[in-house]
């Protein structure tokens, strides 16, 4: 299973080179299926993960230009704020039994990877979904700052990334064309996973080894996917990407709740 563990690293950065995103729905589950981490821990293994192999990334678009650093500070501050408070006081501090009755019993872990399943569906309708481009209903500041506190949120509870909702956001709210976009999401997912992480290295024993491992293999798969994107057409890889997304979320979701 290890072995399968590591072949499917590559694609976390396969995905973000692609595609800007992606890449973190696929870190916590093949963490917790592959190498039989907690799906709590897990988490903040896929902070580490999604963190570094994105700043290779957005290290690769700052060489070409295509780095909006004004909106990624305006977007990011409340962002890397509300993940660092959430793993820093929240995350440490909630029961491993949330419920408990005579019949049900409800775990954070299970509860971690339903939720995770129904992102990935979320992700995947998002990236399968034709885009339609609309006006804003928020002036453009308090729109990338409200989003913002929403993917730290996110980030701090799942370990995700972010990517699926900061694009469109960059792309309706900023706005920034879908090269810049791409560009300033991954800087965005890169500091905010980190801090993130770093509010995690009080409360849980890491297992750097795996952590290294798992990133290395994650970073090569980033050459792969900007190597890829050049080309194959990019629509037809998000369609693929978006339906194994998809039934990937399905499978966690029905192994979690019925099995």
């Amino acid at each position: 299973m290890e072995l399968t563990g590591y072949v499917a690293s590559l694609f976390i950065g396969i995905s973000l080179g692609l595609i800007g995103g992606g890449g973190s729905v696929l870190t916590v589950p093949i963490l917790v299926y592959f190498f039989h981490v907690e799906p709590v821990l897990a988490t903040a293994y896929s902070l580490f993960i999604v963190g570094s192999t994105s700043a290779v990334g957005a290290f690769q678009k700052v060489l070409k230009k295509e780095i909006n650093f004004r909106v990624a500070f305006i977007f990011g501050l409340p962002s890397l704020l509300t993940v660092y408070l959430i793993r820093m006081f929240l995350i440490p501090y909630i029961p491993d039994i949330l419920y408990s009755s005579d019949n049900i019993v409800v775990y954070r872990g299970t509860l971690t990877l339903v939720l995770f399943a129904l992102l990935m569906i979320g992700a995947a309708i998002g990236i399968l979904k034709p885009q339609r481009i609309s006006r804003p209903k928020l002036p453009q500041t308090q729109g990338l700052i409200l989003l913002g506190v929403v993917v730290g949120i996110v980030s701090g509870l799942l370990g995700a990334g972010g990517g699926f909702i900061i694009i469109p956001a960059l792309i309706f709210y900023a706005p920034l064309d879908v090269r810049a976009a791409v560009g300033t999401s991954l800087l965005i997912i890169a500091v905010n996973s980190l801090v993130g992480f770093a509010g995690d290295l009080l409360h849980h024993p890491l297992s750097w080894k795996l952590l290294l491992v798992v990133s290395s293999l994650a970073i090569s798969g980033t050459f792969a996917g900007h190597w890829l994107s050049g080309k194959l057409p990019g629509e037809h890889l998000k369609k693929i990407f978006g339906w194994f997304i998809l039934l990937t979320g399905a499978f966690i979701l029905m192994n979690e709740l019925l099995f």
